[in-house]
């Protein structure tokens, strides 16, 4: 399995690598405060970078919010039950 996931990311990395190359020229961004210069592999590397980031926070706010729900639900229960004698 190991093995696969290496060679998988090696594919993307490879990939990468060719996008990169010959997508060289650059593109330039506006933002409010500043002007950047990017080639437009490095542009669409930040573009996945900032994706990827943002899902795996979206996901991860959806997973802690229900086990935060799980663990209130189990307090509650656990309230209501009896002491062992």
């Amino acid at each position: 399995m190991r093995l696969l996931v290496i060679l998988i990311l090696l594919i993307f990395i490879a990939t990468g690598v060719v996008l990169g190359a010959l997508n060289a020229d650059l593109v330039s961004y506006d933002l409010a405060f500043a002007q950047v210069r990017l080639p437009k592999g490095a542009a669409l590397l930040v573009a996945l970078v900032i994706g990827w980031l943002l899902g795996g926070l979206t996901a991860w706010l959806g997973v802690s919010s229900g086990q935060r729900r799980l663990r209130r639900q189990q307090l509650r229960a656990d309230k209501k039950l009896p002491a062992k004698p």
